[in-house]
């Protein structure tokens, strides 16, 4: 038996985010560089960059010398049990373009509607959530895991986005819905 690197763009995704909070956490935060920072400068190539770059970025600990490791695991024990399924099923280049997408349609509805700093791979998530209830979709066919699963993780964020919190629902709204197209625009 041999351990296989069987989901490319998954683990890499992960190992670089692991690295870039472990950097952040012990040699130099790294947020200020790669976060979308509360207003947007639209004249700014950085903040551009940064619609890429915030989903590589999770939350740090606000005390010094303490670490939360939390919001990474929260949405890498959803990314690394959904996402290899999802990556065999809609292949590696294809999945790097909902990636893609997703986080910048995501950063820039967050950007549009609230003024609050943005980072991490929340909206990535919900939308391979959504995009595993697709995984035997026939054309034609209304899924029931994927009505299940809408009304209970996307009810649940319309609900949490009335809370004062430091979370960003209309990211995991966006990051569902955006799944939702993806899913039934790429399903066979």
């Amino acid at each position: 038996m041999k351990i296989t690197y069987n989901s490319p763009v998954i683990l890499s995704f992960s190992l670089a985010c692991a690295g870039i909070l472990l950097t952040s956490i012990y040699i130099k935060d790294l947020s200020p560089y790669l976060s979308l920072h509360g207003r947007f400068d639209w004249g700014s190539v950085g903040d551009y960059l940064n619609l890429f770059t915030y989903p590589f970025m999770h939350a740090t600990s606000s005390i010094p010398g303490q670490s939360d490791f939390g919001h990474f695991m929260g949405n890498f024990t959803i990314i690394l049990l959904i996402g290899p399924v999802v990556e065999e099923k809609y292949g590696a280049k294809r999945l790097i373009m909902m990636m893609a997408i997703t986080a910048v349609a995501t950063g820039l509805i967050s950007v549009i509607f609230t003024n609050n700093i943005i980072l991490g791979s929340s909206g990535l998530a919900f939308m391979m959530i959504i995009l595993g209830s697709f995984t035997n979709y026939s054309k034609g066919d209304l899924p029931l895991t994927f009505i299940i699963i809408c009304v209970f993780f996307l009810g649940n964020e319309i609900i949490g986005s009335f809370q004062k919190d430091n979370i960003s629902q209309f990211g995991h709204i966006a990051g569902g819905i955006i799944g939702a197209v993806f899913g039934f625009r790429y399903s066979r």
